[in-house]
C-alpha cells in the first residue's frame, strides 16, 4: 500500500501531466505578472513556445488597446484577493505570434498558498475564433434579412 507522500506525489504527477498535455491553454502569472506556466495548449493557440514566454509578460498575446485594462484588472484581483470573473467564461481578443487576431474563451482564477496569500492568477482558454466569426456573420445576415423583410401587419 502506498504511503500518503507517495499518493500525494502521484496525484501531483497526474495533475502536471493533464495540464501539460491539454489542448486548452493553461497559463499562470505570478503576482508581478510574470508568466510561470505556459502549457502545450498555450503553445498551440498562441504560437509561442514556453521558452519564449516564461518569465515575461502576457502583453505579447494581449492587443495593445486592451493591455491597460488587463494590467488594472490583474493588479486589482491580486491585491484584493478577488476576481470579478470567477465561475464565468469570457470571450476576449488576443493575438497569435504571427500577428493574426484571435478570439479566446477564457476562465480566470487566483492561486493561493497554504496560508491563503495570493501567489498569482491563472487563465484557462480555448480558441473560439471560428465560432465567434460564424456567429457574427450569422447575426449580420439576420440583420440584413430583417432589413429587407416586409413590415409586419399588426392585428
Amino acid at each position: 500500500m502506498p504511503s500518503e507522500n507517495e499518493t500525494a506525489d502521484d496525484s501531483r504527477q497526474v495533475s502536471r501531466s493533464i495540464v501539460e498535455s491539454a489542448c486548452e491553454a493553461v497559463i499562470f502569472a505570478d503576482r508581478d505578472g510574470a508568466v510561470r506556466l505556459w502549457n502545450r495548449g498555450a503553445e498551440l493557440i498562441f504560437g509561442y513556445a514556453a521558452a519564449e514566454v516564461l518569465g515575461g509578460s502576457l502583453d505579447r498575446i494581449i492587443p495593445e488597446r486592451l493591455q491597460r485594462a488587463h494590467h488594472d484588472g490583474f493588479r486589482a484581483a491580486v491585491d484584493s484577493g478577488r476576481t470579478r470573473h470567477t465561475d464565468r467564461v469570457l470571450t476576449t481578443r488576443s493575438i497569435h505570434k504571427n500577428g493574426s487576431k484571435l478570439y479566446v474563451d477564457l476562465s480566470f482564477g487566483l492561486v493561493r498558498d497554504a496560508a491563503g496569500a495570493v501567489l498569482g492568477a491563472y487563465a484557462i482558454g480555448r480558441d473560439c475564433t471560428a465560432r465567434h466569426l460564424a456567429e457574427a456573420a450569422l447575426k449580420a445576415r439576420v440583420a440584413e434579412l430583417e432589413g429587407r423583410a416586409p413590415a409586419q401587419v399588426q392585428v
